[in-house]
């Protein structure tokens, strides 16, 4: 599916447009065109004088034809806005004077039946044949309801053939573009399936759920005393039938499938009701509300999955700012995913507060939803969790999505490869690039059937019923990821599974188990653990994310009269990296209120401003702070002398290839930098500003906005949607301890 978007044409797109069917929704278009100055001429005709004459009348249409083909005859594009089931007769009549190089479009609700006619009476679809529907609409109808802004900020699909003219589907695209819609395109089988599920369903359901209160005989009391929602639902119940009924029938396959659905569906809460069980219908509705909380999300352009538009971003960072303030940054992310991970597996409740309600870690969530797991909230960062126990997951409806987040993905393929079902790992386009073999390949020596795409990339299609096997285990890189997916599959596997790390990486899965009572035991580099146990659920406490506090600990080191404290900081041994190597390079950072909280080290970070020296960064400190480099590279801009980075190859596979992004960024500011195969050679001193593209990482878009503080010009920053991704609220706390950072839509 793909989409389109922008402003209206300066000259006219079409010479003639010819619409038949002067209702809402032609006339509205017809209306459109005239008025955006879409098409030279707009020519209509409906089958009723009446409304052709009203229509003349209105301005709606420039001209009436007195038939369906003298309307379309010697025009550019012919629209067909007639009901469903009218399609056949209208086809047969302008079939011989259509002219051959027409673009014929339509603006039903069902596309499968328009291409059936058009192959009837053509016997093909030809490549100006373009079905088309406006996701658009009103109560009223007739030609006297047209409205020109109808369709604006309205989406409008597009069903192009394999064989479809391209220019014919560009114009089509820029003329709805200019009665400011936005474009998706899709195939006419999906078009169809999605329109039944969330168009043609409900308002089945509404004149079904009318028609039967209708007929209770205290009907008038039943709708004398309906609450808003009540008539909020059943609005859609009052469109026209007749234009229903032969959507139903067009659309008959599609809409049969989601209505067998539902009636399932429908049962299973009627069985829940009857037998008391309450479990049963507070894990449907908590979904249905995480399901419709989504929905809205999608609606704003917020959700962390958006099929149907990109949101894109990008931030104007003006030079210069102060650093002042007492603030909490959010929750740690990687300790928000594996709290609902291991929640989820346990016996009993788990309670989470500070949980990041940031775009991956909400993938999580709806991942484990997906699979049966009741999870309320979250609601301001508290989590309930009512676990299920690890044999209790559900095999999930559809593909897993986990949007950007390559430790969700890499965590879920060890557990998921011991259930007894079958499972899809998606993502979006940059983590679709990441490589997952490095957990693939281990997996399938524990006894698991993967499957990856090209290179190693996702999707992965997990075989379930596999009985896995422990395994001893050296990581050939540094991993956290991968040493926790191989822990979560050694919770199922038979035996001892032992994982052996060339380098200390965070370890908050083996804290975290050891919390839920399953025993992990830590013997210099190696972590091991027995399947056959059980989780119980329990109270978890997220610090905040030193990954997210690293920016904000760099930003106060390099500006000039800085002093900022930040709260509640996790500072786990294996993740204070970034403060070590800020330390060495003369950062003022002092830990205080030192303490433990659900078994993970927390404290409050005071850090003000400092002169930086240029260091060769310890390689036994690259893996402790492996997501903070995006920033220390800016801090490194800003040292005196030259900062050298060298083994972190690991760097090249994250959510992009972070040493080069960082260094072509780096290059537009005027820093002088040296790239290596596994690291880069920073020299420190003043740079300008510029126009940097993140490439869609969230790490690298707030390690630029950063950079401003001490830049002598505006830094424009492309691509930092996925920021949500890892800190939602990373503008809102920059902008108050002092940064002069602002959001633009793109």
């Amino acid at each position: 599916m793909s989409i389109s978007e922008s402003s209206p044409p300066v000259t006219p797109l079409y010479g003639r447009m010819a619409v038949i069917g002067l209702g809402l929704i032609g006339g509205s278009l017809a209306m459109a065109a005239r008025h955006r100055g879409l098409a030279t001429t707009v020519v209509g005709f409906d089958r009723r004088d009446s409304e052709m004459h009203q229509g003349l009348a209105l301005g709606v249409i420039d001209e009436a034809a007195t038939s369906a083909a003298s309307a379309v005859a010697n025009a550019d594009l012919v629209v067909i806005a007639v009901p469903v089931q009218a399609t056949d007769a209208v086809l047969a009549s302008i079939r011989d004077s259509l002219p051959e190089n027409a673009t014929l479009t339509d603006v039903g609700s069902v596309k499968g039946s328009f291409i059936t006619s058009v192959v009837q009476i053509w016997g093909e679809v030809g490549p100006r044949v373009i079905p088309g529907h406006p996701i658009a609409g009103s109560e009223k109808s007739g030609v006297a309801s047209s409205n020109p802004e109808l369709f604006a900020a309205h989406k409008v699909i597009l069903t192009p053939g394999l064989n479809t003219d391209p220019g014919a589907l560009a114009r089509l695209t820029e003329f709805w573009r200019g009665c400011g819609s936005e474009v998706l395109s899709m195939s006419v089988s999906h078009h169809d399936q999605v329109l039944a599920a969330t168009s043609h369903l409900p308002h089945l359901i509404a004149f079904s759920l009318v028609d039967t209160l209708a007929g209770e005989k205290d009907n008038q009391d039943i709708f004398r005393y309906a609450a808003g929602g009540f008539r909020d639902f059943t609005r859609i119940a009052a469109s026209d039938p007749v234009m229903w009924r032969d959507i139903f029938l067009a659309n008959k396959t599609a809409v049969l499938a989601s209505l067998d659905h539902f009636t399932r569906d429908l049962a299973h809460l009627r069985e829940a009701i009857d037998g008391d069980d309450g479990a049963a219908l507070q894990q449907v509705f908590t979904r249905a509300k995480a399901a419709r909380d989504h929905f809205s999300k999608i609606l704003s352009g917020q959700a962390y999955l958006n099929t149907m538009t990109t949101q894109q971003t990008r931030f104007r960072a003006s030079p210069g700012g102060t650093v002042q303030g007492d603030i909490r940054v959010p929750g740690d992310k990687s300790i928000s995913h594996r709290s609902i991970m291991l929640g989820a597996l346990a016996e009993g409740i788990t309670e989470v507060e500070g949980f990041l309600e940031g775009e991956d870690s909400l993938a999580t969530v709806q991942a484990f939803r997906d699979m049966g797991v009741t999870i309320e909230g979250p609601d301001q960062g508290y989590v309930r969790i009512h676990g299920v126990g690890l044999h209790g997951l559900k095999p999930p409806r559809g593909p897993l999505y986990l949007g950007n987040s390559g430790t969700a993905m890499r965590l879920f393929a060890g557990l998921l490869a011991a259930q007894p079902f079958d499972s899809e790992l998606t993502g979006d386009a940059s983590l679709s690039r990441r490589p997952m073999e490095r957990v693939a390949a281990p997996l399938r020596t524990m006894g698991a059937v993967i499957e990856s795409q090209e290179g190693g990339c996702p999707p992965l299609r997990i075989q379930g019923g596999q009985a896995l096997k422990g395994i001893d285990y050296l990581l050939p890189v540094a991993s956290a990821q991968v040493k926790s997916c191989l822990l979560l599959a050694g919770l199922y596997a038979q035996g001892e599974t032992v994982i052996t790390e060339p380098a200390p990486t965070r370890d908050h899965t083996e804290r975290m188990l050891n919390g839920f009572g399953f025993p992990v035991t830590r013997e210099g580099a190696k972590a091991r653990l027995s399947g056959g146990g059980k989780l119980t659920g329990g109270a978890i406490d997220v610090p905040a994310d030193i990954s997210s506090a690293a920016f904000f600990l760099v930003a106060a080191s390099i500006t000039p009269g800085a002093d900022l404290w930040l709260r509640h900081v996790g500072v786990n041994p294996t993740r204070v990296g970034v403060i070590s190597i800020l330390k060495l390079m003369g950062a003022d950072i002092t830990l205080h209120n030192q303490r433990e909280v659900g078994g993970e080290p927390v404290a409050d970070l005071h850090v003000r401003s400092a002169p930086l020296t240029g260091i060769t960064i310890p390689e036994d400190q690259v893996p402790l702070a492996i997501d903070e480099f995006p920033v220390l590279f800016i801090a490194a801009a800003n040292a005196s002398g030259d900062t050298l980075l060298t083994g972190a190859e690991e760097l090249r596979v994250k959510e992009s290839d972070r040493i080069q992004v960082m260094a072509d960024g780096l290059a537009t500011l005027g820093v002088t930098h040296t790239v290596t195969a596994d690291g880069i050679r920073i020299t420190g001193g003043g740079y300008g500003g510029g126009t940097v593209n993140s490439h869609g990482d969230h790490r690298i878009a707030m390690a630029f906005a950063v950079a401003a503080l001490r830049a002598t010009g505006e830094i424009t920053i492309e691509d930092c949607a996925n920021v949500a991704t890892s800190f939602p609220d990373f503008i809102a706390l920059a902008t108050q301890v002092g940064f002069q950072l602002k959001e633009e839509s793109v």
